[in-house]
């Protein structure tokens, strides 16, 4: 009987791993060679929304003046828009920083957090309670959005149906070390290919927490968001399809951001992730199957975008499975390394889609030469298949003691800078 249902979930989780590979394989077959579904860049507005733009903060001094000159030069109306930086229990000089620039800027209101619930989605809460715009947008502090970002993400809302639209995110230090250039290759993949796919296939691209806006007024009718989930743009994304809104992607709205560059903190950066992401998993998984405001095929990419941060876990179950049979002399060891051969080259053509979503997305970027990289990528897989698991094991926990849930900054390496960008 055991033995039956150990090879009864090796079966399954090969199963699983092709429907993911084949996914993939659609979506960057539908960027390449299908027609593009057209954003709204071309629409002409005499008024644009007016948008608050919210920025929350813990200790940035090192790249505040980054995002705020970067949002000071964007092209639109200052009298239509706000910028709330939210200094949340920073120690350094965030605050100092942040009243001189209202002093300067009337359209800049900052605002000073001094309470024993921090983090992301506690700050944005109290935020909307003095946020004026009809459209917010949210950027992290390390991010620097291009010029014609706002106008870009703001143009969409003028569509009844849309209640959230995400940017897309491009690494800035894709040059000092293998890591930054191995996440680059990823946020290529994810952005120009995967997210873009689901938008035009009518899907469920996700809104991402940062680069991205939604509508103030729904935002508020659903009550805020939880404090309790890490991942509160997963939960964002999958609030308003329930309730019969839509998520729009416009990869056109480009956005530069500092990605880690040392492996400890992209691993707490991950094992974050996946901690909220499959909280919002428990939680959501039977709403997204029984709701009447999706139809099939959202429901259908929906689970498999809730369950992208536990098929890890589930993999290497996989393994440990595999090794069990051939312990208990079911599997002969040449079939024992064809099945972690088979679940390795999945780590390279399969879940986080390195061969056919990032090979596409360098075409169609044009830097080509960065696909030598793609082989290093399979052993990237293990490093996040160990902190993805731990993400998944915590959100269990999670939702079992129902405990507070602590948010952990990811650690910032931009250098102080010159008075030439505070100027």
């Amino acid at each position: 009987m055991v033995i039956n249902v150990l090879k009864l979930y090796m079966f399954l989780i090969i199963v699983i791993m092709l429907i993911y590979a084949g996914r993939h394989m659609v979506f960057s077959y539908n960027r390449v060679f299908v027609k593009q579904r057209i954003y709204y860049n071309d629409i002409i507005s005499s008024v644009m929304p007016s948008i608050s733009i919210l920025i929350p903060m813990h200790n940035e001094e090192l790249v505040i003046h980054y995002i705020m000159e970067s949002l000071l030069a964007c092209d639109y109306d200052k009298d239509r828009m706000e910028i709330i930086p939210i200094n949340d229990n920073s120690t350094d000089r965030t605050w100092e920083i942040l009243e001189e620039y209202s002093q300067q800027y009337e359209f800049i209101r900052p605002l000073n957090r001094d309470s024993e619930l921090n983090g992301k989605p506690a700050a944005l809460n109290d935020a909307m309670e003095i946020a004026k715009g009809d459209i917010i947008i949210v950027f992290d502090a390390d991010y620097r959005p291009a010029k014609d970002m706002l106008k870009q993400l703001a143009v969409a809302f003028g569509d009844p149906e849309v209640g959230a639209v995400m940017g897309r995110v491009i690494p800035y230090n894709t040059n000092t070390n293998l890591l930054t250039r191995l996440l680059t290759l990823e946020r290529s993949g994810g952005y120009q290919v995967d997210q873009q796919a689901r938008y035009n296939m009518r899907l469920i691209p996700q809104y991402g927490g940062t680069v991205g806006g939604f509508r103030r007024e729904i935002f508020m009718e659903m009550g805020g968001f939880n404090p309790s989930v890490l991942a509160e743009d997963t939960e964002l994304t999958y609030r308003l399809y329930i309730k019969g809104w839509k998520v729009i992607y416009a990869n056109s709205a480009e956005c530069y951001e500092e990605a880690p560059e040392t492996w400890s903190v992209r691993a707490r950066q991950i094992l974050r992730w996946s901690r909220g992401h499959n909280n919002v998993l428990f939680r959501y998984f039977f709403k997204t199957l029984t709701t009447t405001n999706m139809n099939f095929r959202e429901k259908v990419d929906g689970i498999l975008l809730l369950m992208v941060y536990a098929i890890p876990f589930l993999l290497a179950l996989g393994i440990l499975d595999s090794l069990v049979l051939f312990l208990l002399g079911e599997m002969n060891i040449f079939a024992g390394w064809w099945v972690l051969l088979f679940i390795g080259a999945y780590s390279t053509f399969g879940n986080f889609a390195p061969f056919y979503q990032i090979g596409s997305a360098q075409m169609m970027d044009g830097t080509r030469k960065e696909v030598l990289l793609l082989p290093l990528v399979m052993f990237n897989f293990f490093f996040y298949m160990w902190n993805i698991s731990l993400g998944f094991l915590y959100a269990i926990v999670d939702i079992i003691t129902r405990r507070n849930v602590k948010w952990a900054k990811t650690n910032r390496f931009t250098k102080q800078p010159s008075e030439e960008v505070r100027s």
